[in-house]
């Protein structure tokens, strides 16, 4: 009887140990600037993040951007770009991280500043403000 295989919800140290490692080795490769794409030139590219498949073959790389026109489509065509030269940023990976297989990687902007920036800019606002003052001498009373 076959085993059953079970999906795990959260990384494992390994997973957790190579991306990691992963993301050092592609912030140095794309700060060599080397890259002979003009999408990709001279642009401010910051690796936030690598989640790593349990097999270690897949990889989703986290990226957010300066520099850029801070709207979507300016985003959306760095990473657009970034996948353009995957196998590239795959090959420079191989030369500079150990492992078996390289993994294939998929480029995606890291949206957790932004989201992170919107609740700093809610809970800033007056009518929250407002509402947290209300709030506070209920919570004082108990």
């Amino acid at each position: 009887m076959p085993r059953k295989k079970t999906v795990t919800p959260h990384a494992g140290q390994r997973q957790l140990r190579v991306g990691e490692e992963l993301r050092h080795a592609l912030a140095a490769i794309i700060a060599e600037d080397r890259l002979s794409d003009p999408d990709l030139a001279g642009k401010m590219v910051t690796v936030t993040a690598v989640k790593i498949s349990p097999d270690l073959r897949n990889a989703t790389v986290f990226m957010t951007h300066f520099g850029l026109d801070q709207s979507h489509e300016g985003a959306e065509r760095l990473v657009r770009a970034l996948n353009r030269a995957a196998g590239y940023f795959r090959g420079e990976l191989a030369r500079h991280v150990e492992m078996r297989v390289s993994p294939q990687l998929r480029f995606k902007i890291d949206e957790s500043f932004e989201a992170a920036n919107r609740i700093e800019q809610l809970l800033h606002d007056p009518v929250v403000q407002a509402d947290i003052a209300r709030q506070q001498p209920e919570a004082d009373e108990d």
